[in-house]
């Protein structure tokens, strides 16, 4: 979220309206993954939540050239200093990446990529080439644990490879890495960054799993369901019940105790069980205190349609750039009222407090 206090006070003081520009443009340039992730509504094909439908629910498959390229001129327009955020649904295989990348990096408008890396090695010449500026690998813990996680025997030796052919070429974008804690891989975190002790990674995250229960999206439809129906997501295969938070507390402090050639963080910073217990088994208690991406992000799918923030929002449709100008959306009258709405509410509704826009 900005950092200013102007900004700060223009979400407090009157949420309708922002005076400000978006820091973030989220791209769903594909609705198509070459993995199969536990931990994801996508990977797992459950196809009634709303992250599975912002992901791939729309069509066409790819973003069209010419989308694209409209998307990047008006943010270079409108909002010269936006970032992009390639991050849906795995964008290295999307067929107009490089020409999307070198035409943003043409117009000097940062770009980022988040990816699982499988198939990095082979486009890691032309990301370099093509001016990209970030570059986030997601792996989920040391090589065995990942590959199980991920339905591939090679994915973590993959991207793996992609990263140090990324870091092999001068003036490349710097890599961070980013893990989701889950059932499976608790007890194998201090394994897995030592791991990459060796590689200059610009940082190494861990994310505590974001998901909605069924009991969470009851609650919310109560209240909100008629406006902003939510449902349950990211819950298929993951039993949170499994998850040994007295393991998980003991390996998060011995982390913070460790010693690394990169930054260490977790979203959120939680300590001992009783915060991880109240994150896990009580996610009616805020730990956020209001979303943070509707006031910053604009997710764009690849028909053009807009949703608030990102992929685990509410399937609202705010806009669409083949009918309005990104600034238009922007404070378009349905994100508005959303923006209000959120605030009114606490800044979380009862299917937010788990999910990462809220840390």
């Amino acid at each position: 979220m900005g950092n200013s206090l102007i900004e700060k006070a223009n979400i407090k003081l009157y949420p309708k309206k922002l005076f400000y520009p978006p820091e973030w443009l989220v791209l769903g340039v594909n609705n198509i993954c070459n993995l199969h992730c536990k931990m994801c509504d996508v990977g797992v094909q459950y196809q009634d939540s709303n992250f599975y439908q912002n992901l791939v629910g729309t069509h066409p498959i790819n973003m069209p050239r010419e989308l694209i390229f409209k998307i990047i001129d008006e943010a270079s327009q409108y909002f010269p200093k936006i970032k992009l955020g390639y991050a849906f649904t795995e964008p290295i295989i999307y067929p107009h990446l490089i020409e999307s990348l070198q035409y943003a990096n043409a117009r000097n408008i940062y770009t980022s990529i988040t990816t699982n890396g499988l198939t990095l090695k082979r486009s890691a010449d032309a990301l370099v080439e093509a001016g990209l500026n970030d570059l986030f690998i997601s792996l989920d813990g040391p090589p065995a644990i990942h590959n199980e996680i991920r339905g591939h025997k090679q994915s973590f030796e993959k991207a793996v490879e992609g990263i140090e052919a990324i870091l092999s070429k001068p003036s490349g974008p710097e890599v961070s890495v980013f893990c989701v804690i889950t059932e499976w891989n608790i007890g194998h975190m201090l394994e897995f960054l030592n791991y990459f002790k060796r590689i200059p990674l610009k940082q190494v995250g861990f994310m505590h799993t974001n998901f909605t229960t069924d009991e969470m999206a009851a609650e919310h439809n109560l209240h909100f369901g008629n406006a902003y129906p939510a449902t349950a997501s990211n819950m298929e295969e993951i039993d949170i019940a499994k998850m040994d938070l007295a393991k998980l507390s003991f390996e998060i402090a011995e982390i913070k105790k460790g010693s690394y050639p990169f930054p260490v963080s977790f979203s959120p910073d939680l300590n001992g069980t009783e915060e991880l217990n109240t994150f896990y088994h009580q996610p009616e208690k805020k730990i956020g205190k209001r979303c943070n991406d509707v006031f910053r992000a604009l997710m764009i799918k690849s028909d053009g349609s807009i949703i608030p923030a990102h992929g685990r929002c509410y399937n609202l449709t705010v806009g669409n750039i083949y009918d309005n100008t990104l600034k238009e959306i922007w404070n378009s009258s349905h994100l508005s009222n959303f923006r209000n709405k959120l605030m009114k509410s606490g800044g979380l509704m009862p299917a937010c407090t788990r999910c990462c826009s809220a840390f």
